[in-house]
C-alpha cells in the first residue's frame, strides 16, 4: 500500500453556529456545536486514507485533552499517529469557530509559542516506508526537515504552499512540487492574477509547480510549459477542507506512480466530491466513489 508521510499543523476546532456573528460584546447563545479536527496536513492525512493509501502524520502537540481528542480523531480514520509528538508544559493548538447563517466565520486560534520548533526528531521517508511527502507552512521547520529529506531519496516532496509562505523562499526551493493556493501566491507575489503570478514565481523554483484556483482550475508549470486543468462541473456545497483534499490525494497519486497530469485530475476529482457534502474531513469521498466518478467523466 503506498504511504505518504504528512508533516505539519493538527488543531482542534469548537464550532460554534449562530445566526449573525458578534458585532459588540455580549453573551450569545449558539444554535448548533461541534468539535472537530483541523489543520491542512492532518486533514490531508485523513484524505489520503479515506483514498486507500497509508498514511503517517508528523506533527506537535501539547500534552492536554485537545492532543487527546485530536489523536483519536485521526487514529479513527486510520492515520498512523505514532509520530505525532506530545510536549509536556505546552498547549496544543485549538481554535474557536463561529459560524453564521451565510456560513460566514470568525476564527480565534491559540497558537502555542512555546511547543519546540526543532525538527531533528523527524524520522526519514525511507524510516516510515513513504513513497512521498507531503508538508504544510505552519511549522516550516519540519517542513524543510521533511522535504530535503524526500529530494535526498528520490521522492515526491510536495508542498503545501499556502498563508503564511516564509520569504526566503527556501521551503519553496527544498520542495519537489509546489501547489499555492490562490492567496498565498497573491499575498507571495503582489500579483493577483494566479496564471500570471504563477509564471513570475517558476522560474526561481527547481521542479512542478501550480497553484489551485477553486472554480477556475489548476495552473500548471512544468519543464517550462504553462497549463490549464480546468475544474469539474459540479454543485457546490461546502468548500472546507476542498484545499487540504485536493493536496492528499495529489501526493497519493505520486505515490502511486502517477505522473503530474494523472495527479492533477485525480486530485481534482477529490477535491470535487468533497465540496458537494458538508464538513471537511466527513466530506473527503473513499477510493470507490473516486473511482467511479472519474469513471463517469471519461465516459460523458
Amino acid at each position: 500500500m503506498p504511504a505518504v508521510f504528512c508533516v505539519g499543523h493538527a488543531v482542534q476546532d469548537f464550532v460554534f453556529s449562530v445566526p449573525a456573528l458578534p458585532d459588540r460584546g455580549a453573551k450569545y447563545r449558539a444554535t448548533g456545536f461541534t468539535s472537530v479536527g483541523g489543520g491542512p496536513a492532518a486533514t490531508a492525512a485523513v484524505a489520503v486514507a479515506k483514498l486507500g493509501g497509508r498514511a503517517l502524520l508528523a506533527a506537535r502537540v501539547g500534552a492536554d485533552a485537545a492532543a487527546d481528542m485530536i489523536i483519536a480523531e485521526l487514529r479513527g480514520y486510520g492515520v498512523d499517529c505514532s509520530q505525532v509528538r506530545r510536549f509536556e508544559g505546552c498547549a496544543s493548538s485549538v481554535s474557536a469557530v463561529i459560524v453564521d447563517a451565510r456560513g460566514e466565520r470568525l476564527i480565534v486560534n491559540n497558537l502555542d509559542p512555546s511547543v519546540p520548533v526543532d525538527a531533528g526528531w523527524l524520522p526519514s521517508p525511507a524510516a516510515v516506508g513513504a513513497q512521498a511527502v507531503l508538508a504544510d507552512t505552519r511549522w516550516p521547520e519540519g517542513a524543510l526537515a521533511a522535504l530535503r529529506s524526500a529530494r535526498a531519496a528520490g521522492l515526491p516532496g510536495v508542498l503545501d504552499a499556502d498563508r503564511p509562505i516564509p520569504a526566503d523562499g527556501e521551503l519553496l526551493r527544498a520542495a519537489t512540487h509546489v501547489a499555492f493556493s490562490s492567496d498565498a501566491l497573491a499575498d507571495y507575489t503582489g500579483i493577483a492574477d494566479p496564471a500570471r503570478a504563477l509564471a513570475s514565481v517558476a522560474p526561481s523554483l527547481p521542479g512542478w509547480c501550480c497553484v489551485t484556483a477553486g472554480g477556475e482550475g489548476v495552473h500548471v508549470i512544468a519543464r517550462g510549459r504553462a497549463l490549464h486543468f480546468a475544474a469539474f462541473e459540479v454543485p457546490v456545497v461546502d468548500t472546507l477542507g476542498a484545499g487540504d483534499v485536493w493536496h492528499g490525494a495529489f501526493a497519493l497519486a505520486l505515490a502511486e506512480g502517477c505522473d503530474e497530469t494523472a495527479a492533477v485530475r485525480f486530485a481534482s476529482a477529490a477535491a470535487a466530491l468533497k465540496v458537494q457534502r458538508p464538513g471537511g474531513r466527513a466530506g473527503a469521498p473513499a477510493r470507490a466513489e473516486l473511482d467511479a466518478f472519474l469513471a463517469a467523466c471519461n465516459a460523458a
